[in-house]
């Protein structure tokens, strides 16, 4: 499975990016994947080698790239317990610093740059992300219905709040076909009423499934949170959702 790392230009600067891809010689549709908040890192590299084995282009940008080239936080292999709360301690001032404006830009910088790889075929893409990056997949959605036709967000941050830019209030913009996949922690029951009365007036085609006994970060496998069942159940929705989008999974 073909890998390369890349830098991508933004207009705040280049954004290192890691990439994977089939390595048959033909284009194939593209999926824009946004990190968690624990950055990009082998786990998030492993991932988007095997959604790229069922025939897509991956792109897996370091959306802290303001911070500086990944690693921007020095990571363990296994982030336990005993070691999360410094992490999280770490990478919430640029999880907070992450305005939507920085969002909207870098989506665009991002969508640019993957629709011209020459890997990529030609035709709407896929924007996809877990815990901080479910927003930043909801948003890119909404700002480009005709560029994403398809948005996942597993273990999903903060999709329903009380801000003038939440997520939720974006939805009217979107059109791509959405799945959600919660963790039993993630949102209160009426954040989720919230959520999906949004996709409903917006007429979104969608799922949001709360995955049973798991916790925030259940796809995670270099996490306590990493939940194996769940983590199968992921990609199960979001294979189907691949495939019935850009016809490939």
């Amino acid at each position: 499975m073909p890998t390369t790392t890349l830098l991508i230009p933004t207009p705040d600067g280049e954004a290192d990016a890691f990439a994977a891809f089939p390595d048959d010689g033909e284009r194939h549709p593209g999926v824009l994947l946004y990190m968690d908040a624990f950055g990009l890192r082998p786990v998030l590299h492993e991932m988007a080698r095997e959604l790229a084995g069922h025939g897509y282009y991956v792109l897996v940008p370091n959306v802290f790239y303001r911070h500086g080239p990944t690693p921007v936080v020095d990571l363990p292999e296994y982030i336990g317990e005993d070691v999360r709360p410094g992490i999280i301690a770490q990478v919430m001032p640029m999880v907070r610093a992450h305005t939507g404006e920085h969002a909207l830009r870098d989506a665009e910088a991002y969508l640019t740059f993957l629709t011209a790889r020459p890997e990529v075929e030609q035709g709407p893409v896929a924007a996809i992300g877990y815990c901080m990056g479910a927003p930043l997949a909801a948003r890119t959605a909404a700002a480009h219905p005709g560029r994403v036709a398809a948005v996942a967000g597993f273990h999903p941050g903060a999709l329903v709040t009380d801000a003038p830019d939440s997520p939720h209030r974006l939805i009217p913009g979107m059109t791509a076909q959405a799945h959600f996949g919660l963790s039993e922690q993630d949102m209160t029951p009426d954040a989720v009423i919230e959520l999906n009365k949004a996709l409903d007036a917006a007429g979104v085609d969608y799922t949001t499934e709360t995955y049973p006994g798991t916790i925030h970060g259940f796809t995670m496998a270099d996490t306590d949170a990493f939940d194996p069942a769940a983590y199968q159940r992921h990609w199960d929705r979001l294979l189907a959702l691949l495939g019935r989008t850009l016809g490939k999974g």
